[in-house]
């Protein structure tokens, strides 16, 4: 069973109690406190807690809180030092978390257990400070101007992408297809659909490394990714720099390429804040060492030119976490990629993948920073019958997780997946019923609804 129950409390003066941790402790002047079930089953569930400091900077902070029912207990914490004496339960920041700057939030999750009933928690409170807003109160937001005109550059803070204001965010867009085959689907016209008319936060673009792509002309297809960036910087989206090799799976089979490109497009975009790299689209038929290796290698090349750019570093099994290789995301938590300011890829195709890969997704949330930069509503061949219940519950998932998305494609390929009917590109219609498909009816429904970036 699942349900989401949100407490959300504010408080925005100072209160005048003291921190309750020791000499390098600083009391906080205002706060607010969001509690989360992401799931729950006969005897246990699992939360997440977010803190969110709104006064003067916070360093050695507590955050406190109440378990109402005597049977509650935290069994298992994450991104804090996890206690519970009787009902009260204490979450204190870590060496990489402990200070909370000015409108900085901390991230944490646990799995508990109960015993009779599992109501929300009570009395939040930040070094003693009391969060003691409304239930459901929503954070402050923007939907003025463009994704990229409120959110700024990017990073990754915990397990969140994070804007400019250290707040969580989640873009919501499209990948293109091949570049190499598709071209006529981004041109002017068309992206001004996308940043008007479907309100996308991104443009993923596919550059195919193998398949008639990259490896055939270096310049011509480093070229048309920068002539690609900087539209969607002028429309006001995040550009996703997709690195997409898919055969051979090894990506180490491409390093050199990889690192000559990356060098380049680095170098060139590091003045940016919309850039976003994806450096290995969909490892497989290789082992996750063999992915962590290569991303060692060239998030380096990336970091010397563009030290500032979130890196997104494919997993294994065609992007899976493992899962579609039978295995799962204990692979890279145990064993993460020795680089900061990364994410790590997920993919789905939601006729093919479903409650197995929506659970490892799950677990996985409260322990990685993902980002789906490829999914499809049909089967993962790219055809087949559009599953709307498997796509809406799988969006339903990442909303709730604020995990960011880039659907597969905004084109006119012959294929149930794409956004468009074919014959569509070249026009000047991109967002009419009569030239989106089922998926892109879908997602378009889905893409243009607010996106209320917090920003206080």
């Amino acid at each position: 069973m699942k349900r989401l129950l949100a407490l959300l409390a504010t408080c925005a003066t100072v209160l005048g109690l003291t921190a309750l941790t020791g000499p390098q402790a600083a009391a906080a002047t205002g706060c607010t406190a969001e509690y989360t079930i992401s799931s729950q089953w006969q005897d246990g569930f699992q939360a997440a807690v977010k803190v969110t400091n709104l006064g003067a900077p916070v360093s050695g902070w507590k955050l406190t809180f109440t378990m109402p029912d005597a049977g509650q207990k935290v069994v298992q914490g994450w991104n804090a030092a996890w206690s519970q004496s009787g009902s009260t339960v204490t979450a204190a920041g870590v060496d990489w978390n402990g200070t909370l700057a000015t409108g900085a939030a901390a991230d944490m999750g646990f799995v508990g257990s109960f015993t009779h009933a599992n109501p929300p928690p009570t009395a939040f409170a930040l070094n003693g400070v009391a969060c003691t807003g409304s239930v459901g109160e929503p954070p402050a937001g923007s939907d003025d101007g463009t994704p990229l005109d409120v959110n700024g550059q990017l990073h990754v803070c915990g397990v969140n992408l994070c804007n400019r204001y250290d707040r969580p965010i989640q873009l919501r867009g499209m990948s293109t297809h091949g570049i190499q085959w598709f071209s006529a689907c981004y041109d002017a016209a068309s992206l001004d659909a996308l940043a008007n008319d479907w309100k996308s936060d991104l443009l993923r673009i596919a550059m195919y490394v193998q398949e008639d792509g990259y490896e055939t002309d270096p310049a011509g297809f480093t070229r048309r990714v920068n002539e690609l960036v900087d539209m969607a910087e002028a429309r006001g989206m995040y550009a996703l720099i997709d690195f997409h090799t898919l055969t051979p799976g090894d990506p180490n089979f491409n390093l050199e390429r990889a690192k000559t490109f990356f060098a380049s497009v680095a170098a060139r975009n590091a003045d940016k804040k919309n850039v976003i790299y994806e450096i290995a689209n969909e490892p497989n038929g290789v082992s996750w060492a063999a992915v962590r290796n290569y991303a060692e290698q060239v998030i380096p090349v990336i970091r010397a030119a563009d030290p500032d750019a979130v890196v997104i570093v494919g997993t294994r099994g065609w992007s899976s976490l493992g899962v579609s290789d039978g295995s799962d995301e204990s692979e890279v938590v145990n064993s993460p990629v020795n680089a900061t300011n990364i994410m790590y890829a997920f993919h789905f195709y939601a006729a093919s993948h479903k409650d197995a890969y929506r659970a490892a997704v799950s677990r996985a949330a409260a322990r990685l920073p993902l980002f789906v930069t490829e999914f499809g509503t049909v089967s993962a061949t790219g055809g087949g019958a559009m599953d709307r219940a498997s796509t809406t519950a799988w969006l339903d998932l990442l909303d709730q997780l604020k995990i960011s998305y880039a659907n597969w494609t905004y084109s006119d390929a012959p294929e149930s997946s794409a956004a468009f009917r074919p014959g569509t590109c070249g026009g000047t219609d991109y967002s009419g019923s009569g030239v989106l498909t089922e998926s892109g009816a879908l997602l378009k429904e889905r893409i243009s609804t607010p996106d209320s970036f917090p920003t206080g």
